[in-house]
């Protein structure tokens, strides 16, 4: 039995809040620094992508604010082409994109105590 969308968007809304807290407050300069806080924003971004391209073609079609092909693009850049990764982009996208999807996916995400329960 294929999964439900939910189960793929709660998991883009809870990693995408989690890559948002790693970057919160972090300069450049300590990003470039850090090379695990690197690998880790990275990492998260690949599996958002990952869910993402989860996500149903219909449940995609419908919500078509969500910039689906732009999110699984980003993973097959990260796992593909992983040795010319723009760390310009990975910042970019942690620290401007990712609130903007975040916004879009509340209201799309189950509530927590729903998913908690199941």
């Amino acid at each position: 039995m294929p999964r439900d969308d939910s189960v793929y968007i709660e998991h883009m809304f809870d990693l995408a809040r989690r890559a948002e807290a790693k970057v919160a407050g972090c300069s450049r300069a300590a990003f470039d620094a850090d090379e695990n806080l690197r690998l880790a924003v990275t990492h998260l971004l690949q599996v958002i992508g990952e869910a993402a391209r989860r996500v149903s073609e219909d449940f995609q079609t419908g919500h078509p604010e969500v910039p689906w092909k732009a999110i699984i693009g980003m993973r097959h850049k990260v796992v593909h082409d992983y040795l010319d990764v723009d760390e310009d982009v990975v910042w970019n996208t942690a620290t401007s994109e990712l609130p903007q999807l975040i916004e879009m996916l509340e209201p799309l995400a189950p509530p927590a105590d729903q998913t908690q329960t199941e």
